[in-house]
C-alpha cells in the first residue's frame, strides 16, 4: 500500500503525473488508513461515498494529459465548510442533518484545481475551543499521544494529516484554530491575511476574524494550497487581491521578538528553551533577530475574546429552529426557539453566546465591546509600525505542549489563555504560520512543539520564504 506518512501533496502530484500510482489507489490508501486508525483517533465525522468515483474521474483526466495543481489529491475538510450535496454540521447537534445546498468558494477552488474532497473532519462546535473536546460528536485525540488533545478547533483536520490518513486538509482560524493544532501535531499551519481567502460558504464564528487555511506537512504544500485558495470573490465583499497591500520593501531577513510577551507568566520552561533554540537557528540561517516593543500586545487576548464572542452571539442567532437545522417543539414560537437552542447548542457555545450578548447589551456596549475595538486599533497600528522595521515577528505558537484530555475542560479561562500567542494575527488581520520546531519528551513520548512567524498584511511570501529555510525545504 502507498505510504501516506512519507507522502506530501507535491510528491503525490509528481507520482500521479508519472503514473507511479493512480488517484484511485491513492484514495483507497487514504480510506483504508482511516478504517485502520480512526476508531482510536476520531478525526473524521464522515468519509464521502463519492470519493472513489471522483478518483476514477481524476485518473481519466491524468491519462488525457490534464495538469492541475491538485489533480487526484485527496483533501479533508473541517466540518464548517459547505460541500454541495453533503452534510455539514460545524460539530453541532443543531445542524446534525443539514445538507449543504452549494459549495463554499474554498471547496469550489479545490475542485477546480482537481482535488478530491475525501470527507469532513471533527472540530470544536462552531469552532469554539482549543482542544476539539467540544465537538457534539465526541473528542478527537492526538495521534502522537492519544491521551492528549490534538489542539483546536481544527483538531480533526490536524489529526487526519498527522496520522497519515490524508496528505492535506483545510481548517479555519479565528484565534489560532489552524496554528495551534499544527503545533500540537507537528505540522505546518498557515493562517492567511484576513480576506485573502473567501469566507463564502464557511459557517461563521467571528466574521472579522475567521480565515480558511491549510494544515499540511511542509511549507511547500501550504504554498500550493494557499495559491489555489487565495483571490477575490464576489460572494465575499471582504476578500482582497494581490495588489490590495502593495509590497513596499525587500525581504531583509530581520525578525522581531516581543521579548516581554514571549516571557509572559504561564509559558512553560520547555517552550522557552525551544524558543531560544529557534532564535539561534534563524541567526545561523543569516537572519538578524532583534527585540521589539509592542506596548498593547498584552491586551490582545482580552480584545479577541470580547470581539469574537460578540460576533458569535450575532452570527449564531440564525440557528433558531425555523429555517433549517434542529427543531424542538415548544408551547409557542418563543418556546420553540428556546428549546431548540437549548438542545442544539453545547455548553461552550452557550457560554460564549451569553458572554457575547452581555458585552453587546445596553449599558455594557461602550464599556466592553467599543473599548475592545479601540484597543484592537491600537494593537493593529503598533503592528503596522513595527513591520516598517522588521520583516517578521517570532513567538512560540503555544505556551505549552499538548495537554491531557480533560485536563483543562473544567477551567475555561485556562483554556482561553492557550491562545495568547495566536490571537494577535487574527486581531490585526496579519498572516501567520506555525512551523514544527522540536519536541518535549514526556514519558518517552516526543510531543511536538511549534513556533509562529507573523508577517505584515499581504506578505505571505515572507512567511513562506522563512518557513522553507527554517525547515530546510528547497
Amino acid at each position: 500500500m502507498i505510504d501516506l506518512n512519507s507522502l506530501t501533496i507535491s510528491s503525490a502530484r509528481e507520482a500521479l503525473k508519472a503514473r507511479k500510482f493512480s488517484a484511485r489507489e491513492l484514495m483507497e490508501a487514504s480510506i483504508q488508513t482511516i478504517k485502520d486508525k480512526d476508531s482510536d483517533i476520531h478525526a473524521f465525522l464522515e468519509v464521502f461515498e463519492d470519493a472513489l468515483g471522483l478518483a476514477d474521474e481524476a485518473d481519466k483526466k491524468i491519462k488525457e494529459g490534464v495538469d492541475l495543481p491538485l489533480l487526484g489529491v485527496p483533501i479533508a475538510l473541517k466540518d464548517n465548510m459547505l460541500v454541495s450535496g453533503h452534510k455539514v454540521s460545524a460539530g453541532s447537534k443543531i445542524l446534525e442533518n443539514f445538507t449543504a445546498p452549494i459549495d463554499s468558494t474554498a471547496v469550489r477552488k479545490l475542485k477546480d484545481a482537481g482535488a478530491i474532497i475525501i470527507g469532513r473532519t471533527n472540530m470544536d462546535e462552531f469552532a469554539m475551543g482549543s482542544s476539539t473536546e467540544n465537538s457534539s460528536y465526541g473528542p478527537t485525540k492526538n495521534p502522537i499521544d492519544p491521551t492528549r488533545v490534538p489542539g483546536g478547533s481544527s483538531g480533526g483536520s490536524a489529526a487526519a494529516v498527522a496520522s497519515g490518513m490524508v496528505i492535506g486538509a483545510l481548517g479555519s482560524d479565528t484565534g489560532g484554530s489552524i496554528r495551534q493544532p499544527a503545533a500540537f501535531c507537528g505540522l505546518v499551519g498557515l493562517k492567511p491575511t484576513y480576506g485573502r481567502v473567501s469566507r463564502s460558504g464557511l459557517i461563521a464564528y467571528g466574521s472579522s476574524l475567521d480565515q480558511i487555511g491549510p494544515l499540511v506537512k511542509t511549507v511547500s504544500d501550504a504554498e500550493i494550497l494557499y495559491d489555489v485558495l487565495k483571490g477575490q470573490d464576489p460572494m465575499d465583499s471582504t476578500t482582497i487581491g494581490d495588489q490590495s497591500y502593495p509590497k513596499k520593501k525587500d525581504f531583509k531577513k530581520i525578525i522581531g521578538v516581543p521579548r516581554s510577551f514571549v516571557e509572559s507568566e504561564g509559558v512553560s520552561p520547555e517552550i522557552k528553551k525551544n524558543f531560544q533554540e529557534t532564535e539561534k537557528r534563524f541567526r545561523d540561517l543569516g537572519y538578524e533577530v532583534r527585540d521589539i516593543e509592542l506596548e498593547h500586545l498584552r491586551f490582545s487576548l482580552s480584545v479577541y475574546y470580547i470581539v469574537a464572542l460578540a460576533e458569535s452571539s450575532s452570527n449564531l442567532a440564525r440557528f433558531d429552529g425555523v429555517k433549517y437545522g434542529l427543531h424542538v417543539d415548544g408551547d409557542n414560537g418563543i418556546d420553540d426557539y428556546f428549546k431548540t437552542r437549548g438542545a442544539g447548542f453545547g455548553q461552550e457555545v452557550r457560554r460564549r453566546i451569553i458572554l457575547g450578548t452581555y458585552v453587546l447589551s445596553s449599558g455594557y456596549y461602550d464599556e466592553y465591546y467599543n473599548t475592545a475595538l479601540k484597543v484592537r486599533k491600537l494593537i493593529t497600528d503598533e503592528f503596522r509600525k513595527v513591520f516598517m522595521e522588521v520583516d517578521l515577528i517570532l513567538t512560540p505558537t503555544t505556551p505549552t505542549s499538548a495537554w491531557k484530555m480533560g485536563e483543562k475542560s473544567t477551567s475555561p479561562l485556562e483554556m482561553y489563555l492557550e491562545d495568547i500567542f495566536t490571537v494577535p494575527a487574527n486581531t490585526t488581520g496579519c498572516p501567520a504560520i506555525s512551523l514544527p520546531s522540536g519536541h518535549e519528551e514526556i514519558n518517552q513520548i516526543k510531543l511536538p512543539l511549534g513556533i509562529e512567524l507573523t508577517a505584515d498584511l499581504g506578505r505571505e511570501d515572507n512567511l513562506l520564504k522563512a518557513g522553507k529555510e527554517f525547515l530546510g525545504e528547497k
